[in-house]
């Protein structure tokens, strides 16, 4: 993708970042879902001329780094991807479908794109980091949850100690 490519009368490089949700943002994306989309995606973007220079599949979206011809807008490539896994995926797993808030769209409406250039390589190591980066992020949730329930249970009994910094302190001991 670092290349220019050439067809009869264009000389081109539209590479783009992409990212799109499962509808909801649910956590659908893993297992064997996860590795139809990916098969699936790399056979349609080679189907359709793409080159898929990096994705990566997480539990509730996708990153994907693509080039694209010229001739094909952004809008056409989402919706030739969106279009087809969701297809796929409803004829594959056919309980995803019965589900009342599927109503036969598997992805959210959106996406995410922005054109790379000169951070082409920044862009393609985040893509490929990303996953890791998400569970960093959410076990450090997970402790500043927990930190915060300590924090707040101690913060409740300063509130109680008398305050020395007011305009008025009261004294140690005394019970205002």
């Amino acid at each position: 993708m670092s290349h220019y490519k050439q067809q009869s009368h264009v000389v081109w490089k539209c590479d783009y970042h992409i990212v799109c949700c499962p509808k909801y943002r649910f956590r659908i994306l893993t297992g064997v879902v996860k590795a139809l989309v990916e098969e699936d995606i790399r056979m349609l973007c080679e189907w359709k001329g793409f080159e898929v220079e990096q994705m990566n599949v997480q539990s509730d979206h996708i990153h994907l780094l693509v080039s694209i011809p010229p001739k094909v807008s952004i809008s056409e490539l989402m919706g030739i991807l969106k279009g087809n896994l969701a297809i796929k995926l409803f004829k594959s797993y056919p309980q995803l479908k019965r589900k009342p808030y599927w109503d036969n769209h598997f992805w959210s409406r959106g996406y995410f794109v922005n054109t790379v250039g000169l951070n082409q390589e920044m862009i393609r190591r985040y893509v490929h980091h990303q996953e890791e980066q998400d569970k960093k992020e959410e076990s450090n949730r997970q402790h500043f949850s927990l930190f915060d329930q300590v924090h707040i249970t101690s913060m409740s009994a300063l509130k109680a100690m008398p305050s020395f910094f007011s305009p008025n302190p009261t004294p140690l001991g005394v019970v205002v």
